[in-house]
């Protein structure tokens, strides 16, 4: 099911993967080019993920919480501390997620289109409504 752009042709729509494990990050990339997603950056560690948030043209991160190296909720914080982004958390462990980050917008994994394209939409309509609001 293929969904119309999220922004204008020709413009790339970019979102940070931080997933440790290679083929979750890659099923979900696939997921995310069907909502319009053109680029792609991937972060396997959380030391990973911080050095990747410094790309100027980030428009999603998806985050796992646990990731091997590190945290990914640790990570996500660490970004969002100097950058407002939009986060969607994608992980096998919702409630601790929950815990940790009461109000955070979360899928459970193994991770269906129409709960990502929901997610997503939810993410960006909020940040489109509070541009200077942290999304985590």
């Amino acid at each position: 099911m293929r969904k119309k752009a999220l922004s204008p042709q020709g413009t790339a729509v970019h979102a940070l993967i931080i997933e440790d494990d290679y083929l979750i990050g890659q099923a979900l990339r696939d997921m995310l080019e069907g909502l319009g997603f053109t680029k792609f950056s991937f972060a396997r560690s959380e030391d990973v993920a911080v050095v990747g948030a410094n790309q100027p043209d980030i428009d999603l991160i998806t985050a796992d919480v646990r990731l091997l190296p590190g945290d990914g909720v640790k990570a996500v914080e660490a970004i969002c501390a100097r950058r407002h982004l939009p986060v969607l958390f994608i992980t096998g462990y919702r409630e601790e997620l929950e815990e940790r980050k009461p109000g955070a917008v979360v899928i459970q994994k193994p991770v269906k289109q129409e709960e990502l394209a929901a997610a997503v939409c939810k993410v960006l309509q909020t940040k489109r409504q509070r541009p200077n609001a942290t999304m985590d």
